[in-house]
């Protein structure tokens, strides 16, 4: 004979081990700023007509699904089946299996759209880096610049019958790569992203740089590619460091001076890669989601705040 199912409720209070999801999520529920965050969607969400109809789906739920794509890298119709599958994803998104319902994929693709179609991502993105600010965590004295490659599907059997026209390809050392560059301006006392832009694969690095500063930087430190005597001389005022690697003269050698100074830019410039490090690895956003620069652009501003609050949890944990 079959054993009699447990009561959810008690099955969950039996519960001898807290799971890895269960923990992150639970570290999530806590830092992340739910009330500005709905305060700042809630105007663009659609309510019921006066006419009645089947109400929305809450707002509170759809944020915490579409953060939960976010961190795990679901699609769509992933989102709506793990659902389904995860009781720790539905509790943490407010639903009650047999009580509530489940939004299904459309509904989730429509959220999303609604966020790209009214700017929300980016607004979300500044939103979350005011609330850092304002738990003074983000001191903005120096920035770090770089930029990382986001691959994209070079494979053209897709119903286009083509690779992404907004993606292009770079070479990087040896190596050939198709996709979309995002660049970043991290805070360096804290490896927060403040600023982001997003271009296509073949955009030189040294093109996107007024837009990574907020100008009331002390310092700014950056990789070779970089270099600029015109930037270098905005930082030769005292109290200002220009942090950029220096480089060897054509066919020559690096002075031994200048070896030591890019020693120590390159300890200073390890926590840039931190917020590569987190939407890659911890968030496995390894590859473009979607096709077209503006889309994957939106989507990196959500990926970059959520990020933000994963490397600075520990600080906002009670």
């Amino acid at each position: 004979m079959p054993k009699q199912p447990a009561i959810p409720g008690l099955r969950d209070a039996m519960k001898k081990k807290v799971t890895r999801r269960e923990q992150f999520l639970a570290e999530m529920e806590a830092v992340v700023p739910w009330m500005r965050l709905h305060a700042l969607i809630e105007p663009h969400y659609p309510k019921v007509g006066p006419k009645g109809g089947r109400p929305p789906m809450p707002l509170e739920t759809m944020l915490r699904i579409y953060f939960l794509q976010n961190w795990y890298a679901l699609s769509d119709p992933m989102a709506e089946e793990t659902l389904y599958d995860s009781e720790a994803m539905r509790r943490f998104a407010a639903i009650e299996l047999g009580d509530d319902r489940i939004p299904d994929e459309t509904t989730i693709l429509n959220f999303r759209h609604l966020l790209e179609r009214h700017g929300l991502t980016e607004a979300i993105f500044a939103d979350v880096n005011a609330h850092l600010a304002d738990k003074g965590i983000t001191l903005r004295s120096g920035t770090l610049v770089d930029a990382t490659i986001i691959d994209a599907p070079s494979s053209t059997k897709n119903q286009a019958k083509s690779r992404d026209p907004e993606m292009s390809s770079t070479k990087k050392g040896n190596d050939w790569y198709f996709g979309m560059k995002a660049h970043v301006g991290v805070d360096v006392d804290s490896g927060t992203v403040h600023s982001l832009e997003a271009t296509t694969a073949k955009m030189h690095d040294s093109r996107v740089w007024d837009e990574l500063l907020h100008g009331e930087e002390k310092s700014v430190w950056a990789d070779k590619g970089y270099i600029s005597a015109e930037r270098e001389a905005a930082f030769s005022e005292d109290g200002k460091v220009w942090g950029v690697m220096r480089k060897a003269p054509k066919g020559g050698q690096l002075d031994p001076i200048d070896e030591e100074i890019n020693r120590i830019i390159a300890k200073v410039r390890a926590k840039v890669e931190h917020p590569f490090r987190v939407i890659k690895r911890q968030f496995g956003h390894v590859k473009t989601r979607y096709r077209g620069l503006a889309k994957n652009r939106a989507h990196l501003f959500t990926l970059f705040a959520l990020g933000n609050l994963f490397l600075v949890r520990r600080r906002l944990l009670p």
